[in-house]
């Protein structure tokens, strides 16, 4: 699984495809395409791109929170937020070879996550973004290190954790050192798609 997701951005179709295209020519192998309160048509519309877009680039297409989308165009896999659906509905929905991920904020979040069976787990915030509505309490490196070790501690297995919220370049050593698997970054990419290689150098 890649370790580096993109999370689109954009206020209108034409932005967020804007936004996409350019994450994907400069080398972007992960993109969930994220459009809150999007018109229905246009979100459809905009999936259906950028499922066509990631397969020219050999790229994950996942799409956030529509499972029956996903599966209408058969996009690699869904991610859902904690008050989305189920992940045992949408398994049941898209079978065993889509990817499902799943947000988490805290402990209890995380084991339901691994008791869903998701594939991936998107841990965070890591600190105030203004990308989200609605946003769980700040984690910081203190709460990833956390949960990290309240797993260890009970001999768990890591699970693939994403971090997200306002991630930075800078951050990716540390958060990997505590045992974060990858990081899900929005807002830097969309700024600055030309720092995916550097993003990318930096996954160890």
């Amino acid at each position: 699984m890649e370790k580096l997701q993109y999370i689109s951005q954009g206020n209108t179709k034409q932005e967020q495809e804007f936004n996409i295209r350019k994450a994907l020519d400069h080398g972007i192998q992960w993109v969930q395409v994220r459009w809150k309160n999007a018109p229905e048509n246009e979100l459809i519309s905009l999936c259906e791109l950028s499922k066509k877009l990631c397969s020219e680039y050999k790229s994950v297409c996942i799409i956030n929170d529509h499972v029956q989308l996903v599966k209408n165009i058969d996009a690699d896999g869904v991610h859902l937020g904690l008050n989305d659906g189920s992940v045992e509905e949408a398994r049941l929905i898209l079978g065993e070879n889509k990817f499902i991920g799943g947000t988490a904020n805290t402990i209890s979040d995380i084991l339901q996550r691994i008791n869903e069976r998701c594939d991936y787990i998107g841990l965070g915030p890591l600190r105030f973004t203004a990308t989200k509505e609605k946003l769980s309490p700040v984690l910081g490196f203190e709460g990833y290190l956390g949960i990290v070790n309240y797993l260890k501690n009970r001999s768990m297995e890591i699970p693939k954790i994403f971090a997200i919220g306002s991630v930075t370049l800078d951050d990716l050593l540390p958060l990997q050192e505590i045992g974060i698997y990858g990081a899900s970054i929005s807002g830097e990419i969309t700024r600055q798609p030309s720092i995916i290689n550097d993003l990318k150098k930096a996954m160890i």
